[in-house]
């Protein structure tokens, strides 16, 4: 169950985003009087669960639709006989054409294939007979959608991996160079100024970053932020094993990261991590000690995988016992409020002490040092094989102060403003660990993203994750890479500064070895989701 909701919240967010994405494409297309020629939630391979499209002012629907190959011409003539070019070579073919209605839908299809394959030999390449031109949707059925290219069909897909626009005109995943007609035409996207190209390709990025800004703004207009800042640690922290190898202890407390005062653990993280700073400032006790991190700090960090950072440390007070567990099961059953402060002789101030102890001893015998009503007792109950009293303790906001902040209407624009444009600095920040060694192993996939959402659905949670990934799409859409939104602006640059348009059939090629770049990455970080399922 838990991996489902993770997966239905995945699919939703993703979902979602792509189509923000996909939206700003077609707003900024139909802005500057470019044609879209399909919009589709989903993909839809072959088969559509639904169509739509508005034709002559009515809207007709279609269920479970076969595609139809949007560029072949399957042209008819005043007769309803196939539309046939002087120079075709292939006279079986036409004589095989002529018998139509004795055929099987299987057996035209395949005189399709042999026709179009034969006009190819003939002209070494697509021909045009491909190509749907202006002068023949008067020659198309009048049930065929394609003969009224001036409305965009709108769709639900079967394959929930996103979704796509396809804009009249422009060479990219839904679109090669062969499909397109011989002559641009006005409502096209290669007909218009490079001006006027590069919002419709910039749309997308556009729009999630609105989008995100958006989302971080609605949270905070209608939960606030809850904040525990590093100042209200009562009890300090605790670390990660690699930082108590650069030195730290348990109840340290980092005061200066460089000539910074951090705020928050996320100010740590970013700072130490993310930027690489490495001078610290240490308050042990009533002691201020220098230290600096190791050089690669950072490399070590990512190897750690999912490992707590740094925590904060609180008592360890039980909140309830379960029945029929050691707990409740010893001569002298553990108690709601009593207070965990020693285990076989052992102090243990705080619920991180507790926990890292009783994993030690699973299975055995332990003696407890516990505080009840004030007074100090000893207790002696039987650990479970996995190092389990069987109680849930307090929670750390029972005993650290939250710092909770509303925001009015007018206050949570800016703010969300604000924390989208923090949230891809960060990112723009951290990306470049992905260069290293350990950042590149440290890629994840869909796995990876997943397990970013709560285990049960948190609509809080769903919705941050959401606005965070909405700034990671628009980000890595704008990297220069061809098949990415950054590629067609590459393009388009290339063009306002040189004045030369990089031909259709370039373009083509260029995207299809970036699609073959990103599958390769996708390949790859999903390769690691699954590597990290069996290597700990």
């Amino acid at each position: 169950m838990t991996i489902l909701i993770r997966v239905i919240q995945l699919i939703l967010s993703l979902s979602l985003l792509v189509m923000i994405h996909e939206f700003g494409h077609f707003v900024f297309a139909r802005l500057n009087g470019v044609r879209v020629s399909k919009f589709y939630m989903f993909f839809n391979p072959q088969i559509s669960l639904v169509r739509m499209k508005k034709i002559n002012g009515k809207w007709q629907v279609r269920f479970f639709a076969k595609n139809v190959k949007e560029f072949q011409k399957v042209a008819l003539d005043a007769h309803g006989d196939p539309l046939l070019w002087e120079d075709d070579p292939d006279e079986n073919v036409r004589k095989k054409w002529a018998k139509k209605d004795e055929m099987t839908e299987a057996e035209w299809e395949e005189i399709e294939r042999d026709f179009n394959f034969g006009r190819s030999l003939r002209h070494k390449g697509h021909p045009k007979f491909t190509i749907i031109e202006e002068e023949d949707l008067p020659l198309l059925d009048d049930a065929d959608w394609r003969k009224y290219p001036e409305t965009t069909e709108w769709g639900l897909g079967w394959l929930p991996l996103g979704g796509y626009c396809a804009i009249a005109g422009m060479v990219d995943e839904t679109t090669s160079a062969d499909q397109l007609g011989s002559e641009p035409k006005e409502w096209e996207y290669r007909a218009k100024k490079t001006w006027q190209r590069l919002p419709i390709i910039c749309g997308g990025v556009l729009v999630n970053f609105i989008g995100a800004f958006v989302i971080y703004s609605a949270i905070l207009g209608h939960w606030g932020t809850d904040t525990l800042p590093l100042r209200n640690a009562t009890y300090g922290f605790e670390y990660s094993e690699e930082l108590r190898n650069e030195g730290l202890q348990s109840g340290d407390l980092i005061v200066r990261v460089g000539d910074k005062t951090p705020e928050t653990v996320k100010d740590l993280l970013n700072w130490m991590v993310i930027e690489g700073e490495h001078d610290l400032l240490i308050l042990r006790g009533h002691d201020t000690i220098p230290m600096t991190l190791s050089d690669n700090f950072d490399q070590k960090v990512l190897a750690a995988g999912g490992s707590s950072f740094i925590s904060f440390r609180f008592p360890f007070v039980v909140d309830s016992v379960m029945p029929n567990t050691p707990a409740a099961l010893a001569a002298i059953p553990l108690q709601a409020g009593d207070s965990i402060v020693t285990i076989n002789g052992v102090v243990t101030p705080c619920y991180q002490d507790v926990v890292a102890k009783l994993d030690l001893l699973a299975g055995d015998s332990v003696t407890l040092g516990v505080v009840r009503q004030g007074e100090q007792m000893d207790l002696s109950l039987l650990l479970d094989e996995n190092g389990k009293m069987g109680v849930f303790p307090r929670s750390i906001y029972d005993f650290l102060r939250l710092e909770h902040r509303d925001y009015g209407f007018f206050e949570a624009i800016p703010a969300g403003i604000a924390y989208g444009c923090e949230t891809l600095v960060n990112y723009v920040k951290q990306f470049r660990l992905v260069f290293t060694p350990q950042g590149a192993k440290s890629l994840g996939g869909f796995g990876s993203i997943g397990s970013l959402f709560p285990p049960m659905w948190d609509w809080h949670a769903f919705w941050l994750m959401t606005a965070f990934l909405s700034v990671i799409l628009g980000f890595m859409n704008i990297i220069p890479i061809p098949g990415l939104d950054g590629g067609h602006v590459m393009f388009l640059l290339w063009e306002m500064v040189t004045g030369k348009k990089p031909s259709d059939k370039f373009i083509e090629i260029a995207n299809n070895i970036g699609f073959y770049l990103l599958l390769a990455l996708l390949i790859f970080a999903n390769g690691n989701d699954i590597l990290k399922l069996f290597i700990k």
